[in-house]
């Protein structure tokens, strides 16, 4: 099993941690969580989870994405929320139910660390504000490695699906069995746009003789660079 891939994202002044394992990422809800109480995070993670809306949203995310998920104690779990009386850990949860959407560890680098579907909707919860933010942040690129670079891809549409998306089709599609339609269907508008500029960049790369390794590195910076300017274009968002 590959070792998850540590780094952090800045949103609106908030560092958060991420953690990316099988081309799957995880933020910490506890740095999400101090926003709301700087002291307390573990406490306001406790409160959303006491939510009976939230236990609905983690059961049917672990249904769609779990084989081994426990609906049994899914079950018991939900007929105890808005109960008094009812608490709820993030490691109750997993030990519980056998859940894969939330990771909790202790240590230096510990903390509460949920699947970025979840963390969402945990930070919706917390601002709608940063919410979006958060969103958009993390449609920024990851940098490729020049390992991932090295490695022969099938097609041009998948060199420029891993400058940008940073996974190739099928590796998307193994990771969303569920979902409809293909990568790109789901891609919002801005990664439309700046893989139209990368289609048109690449022609222009191969005319000039750069090999594949060469050029995903290329595209990748470029999509990168394009990808912050867009988010912060006020002209784009009139657009949506």
């Amino acid at each position: 099993m590959s070792k998850a891939k540590r780094t952090s994202i800045e949103v609106q002044g908030t560092s958060i941690a991420m953690l990316s394992h099988d081309r799957q990422d995880f933020l910490c809800l506890t740095d999400i969580a101090k926003l709301k109480n700087p002291d307390h995070s573990d406490d306001v993670i406790r409160n959303w989870l006491r939510s009976r809306s939230t236990v609905e949203f983690l059961g049917v995310w672990e249904r769609l994405n779990n084989p081994a998920f426990n609906p049994v104690e899914f079950d018991g779990i939900k007929s105890q929320t808005g109960l008094n009386s009812f608490v709820l850990t993030p490691k109750q949860w997993i030990e519980q139910t056998g859940a894969i959407g939330l990771r909790s560890s202790a240590g230096r680098y510990g903390g509460t660390y949920a699947h970025k579907d979840i963390a969402f909707e945990f930070a919706s919860w917390v601002s709608v504000e940063f919410k979006l933010y958060l969103i958009k942040e993390t449609l920024i690129p990851p940098s490729i490695t020049t390992a991932q670079a090295s490695l022969a891809y099938a097609s041009e549409a998948d060199l420029l699906n891993v400058a940008l998306f940073g996974q190739t089709a099928k590796q998307w599609r193994d990771a969303h069995p569920e979902a409809e339609g293909n990568l790109r269907d789901h891609a919002p508008l801005e990664q439309l746009v700046v893989l139209t500029n990368l289609e048109s960049l690449n022609s222009v790369l191969i005319r000039q003789g750069l090999l594949a390794p060469e050029r995903l590195l290329k595209l990748n910076e470029i999509a990168i660079t394009q990808m912050r300017t867009l988010l912060a274009d006020t002209n784009l968002k009139r657009l949506q």
